[in-house]
Formats: structure tokens, C-alpha cells, sequence
């Protein structure tokens, strides 16, 4: 008897935890104090976070969690000490593959939509660690590339949630073997935090200290403000919407430029010259497009040259070289500069409009077949990830997987790119400038805000490409080339009537090229889905074939988009 009710209980306790909801609660403020001791490689924090239950029940738990890497040192509610159980949690969210997560038990429970705040302090440090990539087969040298996160003596380098959490946050576990376990996991917590902010006073004790505020852009530690013995800079992010706090420490020097700082390591100084004279010559094409920059755009030099860049808002950590290619320097200063120019708390506004300057960089360079092979190299992405989300998801996930709330990077980037270039070919380059100049991140509140400034300038009704590809996900078109039938013409040249078949759910205006004795003549076609649609094409001399889709549109299928004209079929 004694047993059964042992085991009861125990049952009691299983079921009490599961019912446990990690991500009630929404951190809507942070105000830390946030130490960085180089000679220890030793990471400290003091402060208090502000959390909302968002959701439906009252509840009795917090959960707060951190790299495992560090350790709590006190939680308070209240000036008060409360009771929490500390315990390992398996998440690829951090770089050791595990976060050391706090349970704490409130004092009283927190109705939906009430607020606690939360004094905490932690401490440890961060190593280098490729615990997560090692576990899924990554090549121990590839890895240490790719997770270069750590606090050094020299050199200290660490991004926050996704690869580093060392601000404290609390999601579900996430799995970089499980397809876009990891992804979704961080898009859901950005997408949470969209509206919060922090408040960071940033301290380091040696080095120069930078960390990226809410406009991307980075400041030095002030030798005038200290704090036991630490140069410090408070840092504010509001709101913290796409912008993933990082910071970096190193012996920097730096050069400063009206439209970019670059801190650079010793002995690069010509590598930084470089990157400045870059940003100087693409500055007034990104003016042109997306105004002036709102901040100072601010790069930091990485200390592994084979590391990959890393960027949050304006702010981009990356190796320098005097030898990189001056053509690949200007688009990735294209880039960044257009995020120091049009923030925008909507993923696929921010990261796909500086994609889209890159391509629209390139056109201006070197025309429009140039731009068109820049973004060939995302089109397989796109078509993977629509793939992946066909198979994996029901039909529930067309709104879940939308551009306005997707968490898949090959969505908000690269899908996002196509489609603000082909609102680029349907509305005119004029009238785009201008729905881009009218806009306000502040008053972006509902998902149409962009549709109705585009639809204002153009004087088009964009209704159905906006559900096509952004309000839901359709998938890409497939479009096809069904016929055509050239006619003679008493002046000695041919009418050709096309008609195009768009076999996928996703409709849009799409070019119809048809190529003729000496060159070729193009028009603009609209597909809906699951449709077709006639276009007629003179042509001056004998038509030879026909082509669809000259790549500006993404599709499922390219292979069914020419049809050969035989000569001998042309009429007499």
C-alpha cells in the first residue's frame, strides 16, 4: 500500500510537469547589467526581466533558461529570494547543445496578462564549444568555424539566442537534427519578442567592448563611465524585433567614416580601407532606393579569417582581407547599409528588401541577366523549403508559413527577395521608390500596410499577389509555354499568339520572351494559379521559340518553359 501511494505521488509528479508551459510567459523588458571579465573569460549578470503569462491560465511557474555553460546564482521576486530547481535541458539553441534551466516557483500565481518581474543573477563562461555540430556529423574543424562563439583573453565573440543564450529566455528544446526544429524555435521567441526591449549596461574590465543597439549600430566602452574597475556603455533595444544582442571585445582600432565604423584587428587596417571605400561608393545607390540611414552602419572584424559572417541589424561581424573581391565587398556593404536605412520589425520586409538591393545592385552594374544570376542562387532554397513545408505540414500551414510569420530563413530572405522584384516588375521601379519612401515601421500594424502603399502609388489592385505570397504560402507557380501560333502579316511579319498554363497555386506576372530571327521581344503576362492566360507578340521577322520566365519569378518546375517554333511551320 505504502508503494502505491509512493508511486502515485510520483505519477502525480510526472503529470504536473508535463502540464509545465515553458513558454507562457513573454519577456517584454530586460534591464541588465551585463559584466565581461576577458583575463577569467568570465561572463557576469545582474538585473531584473519583466514577464507577461500570455497565456490562457493562471501560472504558479517561470522558467528561465541559459547556456549551460553558466549557473544561476540567485532569482528574487519581490526583493525576496524565491524557491527554484535548477536542471540541465537538452536544446540546440546553445552552443554546448544544452541550456541550464531554472523552475521557479512564484510567490503567488500571475493571472493571464499579468506581469511579474524577476530579479536574477548568473555567472561562468563561455568556451568555444561545437558540442551541437559535432552531435549531428559536422567535421570537428568545420564546426569550430562556424560556432567561433567564446570569451577570450584576446579576442571574445558571442551572438545570443541560437547560439549563444547568455540572456536569459525560455522556449521549447530544440533539435538541429529535427529539419527546422532549431529555426522555428528561435523565429517563435523573435516573433514574441518583436515588441519588448532591453536595457544592457554593457561592462567590460579590459579590451574595447562593442555591442549592437536597437538601430544596429555599436558604440566602444566610455573610460569615463566605470564601474568597479569596467569601462561600460548602456545599450538600449526598443524593441528588441529582429536584432539579436551580440557583443565583441578585442584590441581594436577603428575608422570611422560617414557612412560606416570599422574596427579592425591589428595590422588590417588596409582590409578596412577596403570595406569603407565599398560603403562610399554604394552609399548613394541604397540612399536612392531606401533613404538615408537611419544609424551608422558598424562592422567588426571576427579574428578566424574562415569564420562566417554574422549580422544583427546594421551591425555585421566578419573576417577582413585585403585580398577579397572588391565586387563581393560592395554587396555586402549593399546589404548592410539598406538595414541602417529602412528598419522593419517584419522579417521578410527587412531581411528581403536587402536582398533584394543586392540584385538590384547588380542589374545597375551590370544589367539585368547579372541580377537575375544573383538570385538564381537562392532559387533552389526556395523550392527545397516550399518543398519541405508541402511534405511536412497540412494544409493549416499555408497562413502557419506565411511571409508575414514564417520562421524559415529561405523564406523571409530569399523567397522575400523574389517577391519584392516582382513587385519591382509589375508596379515600375518609380512607384515602388515611392511606396518604400512612405513607409513607416512605426505605423506597420497590419499585414496589408505595404500592399495598400504599393496599391496607392501604382494604382493597381495587388490583392491577389499579396494572398498568393504573402499572406498564405501557395507554394511557386509552374508555369508552362501550352502553344503558339504564329500568323503572317501583310507587312512580312508574324503575329504570335502565346498561351502560358500556370499549373501551381501561387499566380503572378511573369515576362513571355519570344526569340526571333536577330534578337527577341518581350512582354508581361498575368498567371493566376490554376489558370492560363493569352498574350499576342509581333515580331518582325521568323519566331523560333517561345520562353516563359526569364527567372525573375521562382518556380516549382523550369523545365517545361520553352516551346521550339519549326520553321516549317510557319505560314506561307
Amino acid at each position: 500500500m505504502k508503494f502505491f501511494c509512493v508511486f502515485c505521488v510520483l505519477c502525480a509528479s510526472v503529470v504536473n510537469a508535463f502540464a509545465l508551459d515553458r513558454e507562457a510567459f513573454t519577456f517584454t523588458n530586460y534591464d541588465l547589467d551585463v559584466r565581461v571579465e576577458p583575463e577569467q573569460q568570465r561572463l557576469a549578470v545582474r538585473g531584473r526581466i519583466t514577464l507577461r503569462n500570455d497565456s490562457a491560465s493562471p501560472q504558479k511557474n517561470v522558467f528561465l533558461q541559459i547556456s549551460s555553460s553558466l549557473d544561476w546564482r540567485s532569482i528574487q521576486v519581490g526583493g525576496k529570494a524565491v524557491q527554484f530547481v535548477s536542471q540541465p535541458y537538452l536544446s540546440d539553441i546553445d552552443h554546448t547543445g544544452a541550456l541550464s534551466e531554472a523552475i521557479v516557483t512564484l510567490p503567488q500565481p500571475i493571472a493571464p496578462n499579468g506581469m511579474v518581474e524577476v530579479e536574477v543573477g548568473y555567472e561562468g563562461t563561455i568556451p568555444l564549444d561545437i558540442t551541437r555540430l559535432t552531435g549531428i556529423g559536422v567535421p570537428e574543424d568545420a564546426a569550430k568555424h562556424t560556432d567561433w562563439d567564446q570569451i577570450g583573453k584576446s579576442f571574445s565573440a558571442v551572438r545570443g539566442i541560437g547560439y549563444v543564450v547568455w540572456y536569459p529566455v525560455a522556449t521549447e528544446s530544440a533539435d538541429l537534427a529535427d529539419g527546422n526544429s532549431l529555426f522555428e524555435t528561435v523565429g517563435r521567441w523573435k516573433e514574441k519578442e518583436a515588441a519588448s526591449q532591453a536595457v544592457l549596461n554593457f561592462c567590460t574590465t579590459s579590451l574595447t567592448g562593442l555591442m549592437n543597439d536597437e538601430h544596429g549600430s555599436a558604440a566602444g566602452t566610455s573610460p569615463s563611465s566605470t564601474t568597479a574597475g569596467a569601462d561600460c556603455e548602456e545599450h538600449t533595444f526598443a524593441p528588441l524585433g529582429q536584432t539579436t544582442p551580440a557583443f565583441v571585445l578585442s584590441d581594436y582600432s577603428t575608422l570611422d567614416r560617414p557612412a560606416v565604423a570599422i574596427h579592425y584587428l591589428p595590422g588590417h587596417k588596409p582590409a578596412a580601407e577596403d570595406y569603407a571605400l565599398a560603403a562610399e561608393l554604394v552609399a548613394p545607390f541604397v540612399a536612392e532606393w531606401f533613404g538615408a540611414p537611419r544609424g551608422k552602419a558598424v562592422v567588426a572584424e571576427l579574428a578566424d579569417p574562415q569564420a562566417p559572417p554574422f549580422e544583427s541589424g546594421s551591425m555585421l561581424l566578419t573576417p577582413l582581407s585585403p585580398s577579397a573581391d572588391s565586387r563581393l565587398t560592395q554587396m555586402t556593404a549593399v546589404h548592410q547599409l539598406t538595414h541602417a536605412a529602412f528598419p522593419s520589425s517584419r522579417s521578410w520586409i527587412y531581411e528581403g528588401l536587402a536582398h533584394f538591393a543586392q540584385a538590384a545592385y547588380r542589374e545597375q552594374q551590370s544589367g539585368r541577366k547579372a541580377a537575375l544570376d544573383f538570385m538564381a542562387q537562392h532559387r533552389t532554397a526556395v523550392a527545397n523549403a516550399e518543398n519541405t513545408i508541402k511534405a511536412e505540414h497540412d494544409k493549416g500551414s499555408a497562413a502557419r508559413e506565411s511571409l508575414i510569420n514564417t520562421s524559415v530563413e529561405e523564406l523571409y530572405r530569399s523567397k522575400a527577395m523574389y517577391v519584392w522584384w516582382m513587385l519591382h516588375d509589375m508596379v515600375g521601379e518609380a512607384a515602388l521608390k515611392k511606396a518604400l519612401a512612405a513607409y513607416r515601421a512605426e505605423e506597420d500594424k497590419a499585414p496589408s500596410y505595404v500592399q495598400r502603399l504599393v496599391e496607392a502609388q501604382s494604382k493597381r489592385d495587388l490583392e491577389w499577389f499579396f494572398d498568393d505570397w504573402v499572406y498564405r504560402d501557395r507554394g511557386l507557380p509552374d508555369f508552362r509555354v501550352e502553344s503558339a501560333f504564329p500568323r503572317a502579316t501583310v507587312g512580312g511579319g508574324y503575329v504570335v499568339t502565346v498561351s502560358v498554363e500556370n499549373l501551381g497555386e501561387a499566380g503572378t506576372e511573369v515576362p513571355v520572351t519570344l526569340r526571333v530571327e536577330g534578337g527577341e521581344i518581350t512582354k508581361r503576362l498575368e498567371v493566376r494559379a490554376k489558370s492560363k492566360a493569352v498574350v499576342r507578340i509581333e515580331a518582325p521577322t521568323a519566331p523560333q521559340e517561345v520562353m516563359v520566365n526569364d527567372g525573375s519569378v521562382p518556380e516549382s518546375d523550369m523545365s517545361n518553359n520553352i516551346l521550339k517554333i519549326e520553321v516549317g511551320t510557319l505560314p506561307k
